[in-house]
């Protein structure tokens, strides 16, 4: 082979190598604003002009996981350790709704100090290379994932236990980690049951599966509400909206509503509150 003809293959070598080679990450821009959405497909962040949150003071019954929330996310914006947070319970009892106004209202305080990035559990696969990214913001972020669960076969978890607390380089100082779940440990309890049962080692397999909720330094439980705690909710909507309505006639009112869907919750009382605002042609803007 003559000397131009090696120079032509170690040329085309060459040009091969720097296009498989991963690329240095610029850092994201994050000055558009304080809510991102992660999207995994374009791997990039899509910016959120107004977050859908409410008022924290509009919380009701959950004041305990509230004020050890808001106080986590405050210390964590200031730049001091904090935990990551697993928010589990009842269905519709503000789960999603407190990191979204714990977000607000520690940054109305600080300054805008707290970026929200939000994962949707589909795209938990390409969390380390979010994490790639993120690190190199100088802004102090708060990974959010909404109802994050596993099911059947899925072992996306064990990739989230090594972005959560291990590896080697482990989870960036400028990212902490937010999921609300309706489910304890993340995984269904006939999935823990069926480990226990067909397992050699039935607790090395329970270790496997339940370790992942481990990596949460804060376990916030939350539980179905009181008949007085759900009154207590509405009432808190109808003075910030000034909805008209008769305490007695609401009283009758939301106890029939809560009756016919079978149960009670924040959620429930929202969706209260939507139909007579809009019986009471009251806007809720």
């Amino acid at each position: 082979m003559s000397k131009k003809e090696i120079l032509k293959q170690l040329t085309r070598i060459a040009d091969s190598l720097e296009r498989i080679a991963p690329t240095e990450r610029d850092a994201p821009d994050l000055s558009k604003g304080n809510a991102f959405i992660w999207d995994a497909e374009k791997n990039s962040l899509r910016p959120i002009a107004a977050v859908n949150h409410v008022d924290m003071g509009m919380l009701k019954g959950i004041d305990q996981v509230r004020d050890i929330l808001i106080d986590n996310t405050t210390r964590f914006a200031k730049g001091y350790p904090a935990n990551n947070a697993l928010l589990w319970g009842a269905r519709g009892m503000g789960k999603s709704s407190l990191v979204k106004a714990a977000h607000a209202l520690v940054n109305a305080e600080e300054k805008n100090s707290l970026v929200l990035v939000e994962i949707h559990r589909e795209d938990i696969p390409s969390l380390p290379e979010l994490l790639l990214t993120l690190q190199k913001s100088d802004r102090n972020i708060i990974l959010f994932c909404d109802d994050l669960s596993f099911d059947g076969d899925d072992d996306t978890y064990k990739s989230l236990k090594t972005v959560l607390d291990g590896g080697l380089e482990g989870r960036p100082k400028n990212v902490i980690f937010y999921a609300t779940s309706n489910r304890r440990h993340l995984m269904r309890r006939d999935m823990i049951e069926n480990e226990r049962s067909t397992a050699v080692m039935p607790s090395e397999a329970i270790e496997e599966k339940v370790s992942l909720s481990d990596r949460f330094g804060l376990w916030l439980g939350f539980h179905s509400c009181s008949q007085d705690e759900y009154l207590e909710m509405i009432r808190g909507y109808i003075a910030h909206y000034n909805i008209p309505i008769d305490d007695d006639q609401m009283v009758k009112e939301a106890i029939e509503w809560m009756r016919t869907r079978g149960s009670r919750s924040g959620r429930v009382a929202w969706q209260y509150i939507q139909d007579l605002a809009g019986r009471t042609e009251t806007r809720l803007d």
